[in-house]
């Protein structure tokens, strides 16, 4: 943003911005430090939603592992404005071009508009419609052995099958504990090499539908069969269905599409983050649907980098131009401003 450009704030938003991160969990809080750090100006525009809000702590984080959620938000905060970049709440209900640039409206009508975007959304974990999943997600109902593996160790654990990938979640948390049953629920109990799998690692077949988690003193005692029978378990392994936060990009012209493991819908993109639609960048779980914080993060300041090196790019083509003119400096200056004119004017 150049210093003679005249800046309007508005309940905390100024008008113009490099970049805004749309998204405020770990993958859009790296990415916008990372942008600040690079003198850019960014502001994340968070809808307080984050997906991890039902788990007590976060794991596999090098040095922060078992972090409350919250406090590694706040100290994400924190850290942006430390370098001069923005943190606002709010929820974005339209990204759209604006000239060359982009328009964000947030669902107040208030509007910004940035050079770059980077979305860092997140996701919807559609769950089981089944009696007690929603109320124990996150507590002694898991889906990630990687994030709750250790927690659950040596304890008797449920997987409950809901799509393809059950057998593999039921070999998964094998690994922590030997007592371990997959209920087949409403799927097909498995067959022929998978079912030979399952019987040489110890893992026992229930084939038949839960119809309810038993619950007592706040804790799942064990998960009701249509049958009648219950079987005692200490925990139950899920797997949601994951759909990424993004239906407010569809008028740039960019949609989640189904992922090829069948396990949600994700806004597709480069190893760099780079979307189909030029100036767009996405991060975390949006584009990553099985990233734990850490890998999000990583996204989010990888995505960063390329950011500013695309903006990097286009200001020194602007420079070359201007340099050539028989007034550089005051060229330079006049045909900035009048790209950043034509932006925020729709020309």
């Amino acid at each position: 943003m150049l210093a003679s450009e005249v800046v309007i704030v508005i309940d905390g938003l100024q008008n113009d911005y490099d970049v805004v991160v749309i998204g405020g969990g770990a993958a859009g809080l790296s990415g916008a430090q990372m942008l600040a750090r690079a003198r850019r100006s960014v502001v994340v525009i968070d809808a307080g939603s984050p997906r991890n809000a039902p788990a007590a702590d976060a794991h596999g984080l090098l040095g922060l592992d078992g972090i409350k959620p919250n406090e590694l938000l706040e100290r994400g905060r924190a850290e942006v404005r430390r370098y001069g970049g923005q943190v606002v709440s709010g929820e974005v209900v339209r990204a759209g071009r604006d000239g060359a640039g982009f328009a964000v409206t947030l669902d107040d009508r208030r509007t910004v508009r940035a050079r770059r975007l980077l979305v860092t959304t997140g996701l919807v974990d559609e769950l089981p419609n089944l009696p007690g999943v929603r109320e124990r997600w996150g507590k002694d109902v898991l889906h990630c052995p990687y994030c709750h593996g250790w927690e659950v160790r040596d304890r008797a654990i449920g997987v409950l099958a809901s799509n393809q990938m059950a057998v593999h979640q039921a070999l998964l948390f094998r690994q922590w504990s030997d007592d371990v049953t997959l209920f087949t629920h409403t799927v097909t109990a498995p067959t022929g090499e998978q079912a030979e799998q399952l019987a040489a690692r110890g893992i026992k077949v229930a084939p038949s539908e839960v119809i309810s988690l038993d619950i007592a003193d706040d804790r799942l005692i064990g998960v009701r069969l249509a049958d009648g029978t219950r079987v005692d378990r200490d925990v139950l392994v899920v797997a949601p269905r994951m759909v990424a936060r993004a239906k407010f990009l569809e008028p740039l012209g960019l949609h989640t599409i189904e992922h090829s493991t069948g396990l949600g819908e994700y806004i597709p993109a480069d190893a760099h983050g780079r979307s189909e639609v030029p100036g767009v960048w996405v991060a975390g779980n949006v584009t990553d649907l099985t990233a734990q914080v850490g890998v999000a993060a990583a996204a989010g300041a990888s995505a960063a980098a390329q950011i500013n090196a695309d903006l990097v790019a286009e200001e020194t083509h602007l420079a070359v131009q201007a340099h050539h003119s028989p007034f550089s400096a005051e060229a330079e200056a006049r045909l900035c401003a009048q790209v950043m004119g034509e932006r925020r004017h729709g020309l």
